[in-house]
């Protein structure tokens, strides 16, 4: 099994539809593939969360998401309101060891890096699993700051960084975006491996699955997603 991390700069940059597109281009080249979300929160019990959006849009069927709670926080603050026991890295390591028979098991964080997700962070757990962290920017002002804080706090803890990918690349790039885009790779020293389109989780499931391999430079997604 190899397992990659998608984290991001900060909340609501599309790491859950980025997460979407690698599971559906996995598929694509014949891989089985596996997907964990570690907390959600926001969502009340019987609702459809990420997950539920991962598996609408990329057709993947082996999902864990071993805790939950209802209010739209950090997930070790949700925790606590709820009254609930924080998450511990050992739970979500072996939540994610059940996933060990499929080829590519990809791990959705909450929020930005650093967000607790319980008991332990985003690089706590990269830094357990021996596993590269994928970061989903956005494409405009201010990304270019929180990337490289970001890529540089990964490299500070002697973790792997696989790339940035623009987790929603507009239809009509203004000048920032588009400059954005040549500068990302050159502040940070992280490949641009990707960008997916604005509006791709509204997609219907198949256009999103057929289309979503081309979103990737190809020599990363042989390298990371096979």
């Amino acid at each position: 099994m190899s397992t990659l991390i998608v984290t991001g700069t900060s909340t609501d940059v599309g790491k859950t539809i980025v997460t979407a597109a690698l599971a559906a281009t996995a598929l694509a080249a014949g891989r089985t593939v596996a997907v964990c979300k570690p907390a959600q929160t926001g969502v009340a019990p019987g609702e459809p969360g990420d997950l539920a959006e991962v598996r609408r849009l990329s057709g993947v069927t082996r999902t864990v998401e071993p805790a939950r709670y209802p209010d739209p926080l950090a997930p070790d603050t949700a925790a606590r309101r709820a009254g609930q026991p924080l998450l511990t890295l050992g739970e979500t390591v072996a939540a994610i060891d059940g996933l060990a028979d499929a080829d590519l098991t990809l791990v959705e964080g909450a929020g930005g890096l650093l967000v607790r997700l319980g008991e332990f962070t985003l690089p706590d757990l990269a830094a357990k699993l021996d596993a590269p962290v994928l970061v989903v920017a956005a494409a405009g002002l201010g990304t270019l700051n929180h990337s490289e804080l970001t890529v540089r706090a990964l490299t500070a803890a002697g973790l792997r960084c696989a790339g940035l990918v623009i987790g929603s690349w507009p239809a009509t790039p203004d000048l920032a975006a588009e400059c954005n885009r040549t500068d990302l790779p050159a502040v940070t020293g992280a490949d641009l491996v990707g960008a997916v389109p604005e509006g791709a989780g509204r997609w219907d499931p198949a256009r999103f699955a057929a289309t979503a391999p081309t979103w990737f430079r190809t020599s990363w997604a042989a390298e990371y997603l096979g």
